[in-house]
């Protein structure tokens, strides 16, 4: 979701880098403690979540999690796709990085957010198999139905699995998802799916498209692909919009 290497976080000097036993250590920089590598994206993302929550304090950590992911950008600063350097700086794939770059701007207002229950995270427990005292001591709570369990998270992205010898024995397999999607905008809006194709795969959406009366209104649809048909490649990638 943040992708890139080397990236910099900074914070105030006066703030210590860390302390060791024969005394404090500060940063050798003289106005901002400073510190590079990949996992300096998680203070990035995390200060755009504090930022989000601030605009719209309402927002539950999953919303905000949902519009950082579904307003990112594919394209870098050069206005090319963001490459991966890993393998001689070809377009990264999601699995290199994620859901694309983060666009604090356009997480403000994403119009659509997939938004998760306490109940939703609990389903997807007991769907992998946690056992009712695992479960209580992640909630805290003792009040845990299974009944709907679920590894079908209203997650905004889909990975699905198919066995290459099905393609061989002229099987069809079929994953389905179900997703739910809450309008944060404002007034009435229409939104029509739109589909990017994979090689090998075919991909639906119903219902293609889902009609808002008002902010807060939510819509459900449901996204099935089908395989695998002559699939070239192990992995490949599509898009929803």
């Amino acid at each position: 979701m943040v992708p890139g290497d080397l990236i910099l976080a900074s914070w105030p000097q006066n703030i210590l880098a860390t302390e060791l036993s024969s005394g404090k250590l500060f940063s050798d920089f003289n106005y901002f403690n400073l510190l590079s590598g990949t996992s300096m994206s998680c203070p990035h993302a995390a200060g755009v979540a504090a930022l989000l929550k601030g605009a719209h304090p309402e927002w539950t950590p999953a919303a905000i999690r949902s519009a950082m992911m579904t307003t990112s950008d594919v394209l870098d600063n050069t206005f090319n796709l963001i490459q991966d350097i890993g393998i001689t700086n070809k377009p990264a794939s999601p699995l290199a990085m994620g859901a694309d770059h983060i666009n604090p701007n356009k997480a403000l207002d994403p119009h659509l957010i997939y938004d998760v229950r306490a109940e939703d995270y609990v389903s997807l427990l007991c769907a992998l198999n946690f056992t009712q005292k695992q479960i209580q001591i992640i909630t805290k709570s003792s009040s845990n139905s299974c009944s709907n369990s679920s590894l079908d998270l209203n997650y905004p992205s889909f990975i699905a699995f198919f066995n290459a010898n099905d393609y061989n024995s002229g099987v069809k397999i079929v994953q389905e998802f179900q997703r739910m999607v809450t309008y944060v905008g404002d007034g009435k809006s229409t939104y029509t799916a739109k589909l990017a194709p994979m090689d090998g795969l075919q991909v639906s959406v119903v219902p293609e498209q889902l009609v808002f009366s008002e902010k807060n209104d939510k819509q459900s649809y449901k996204l099935s692909i089908e395989g695998p048909r002559l699939i070239k490649e192990l992995v490949v990638y599509g898009t929803i919009s």
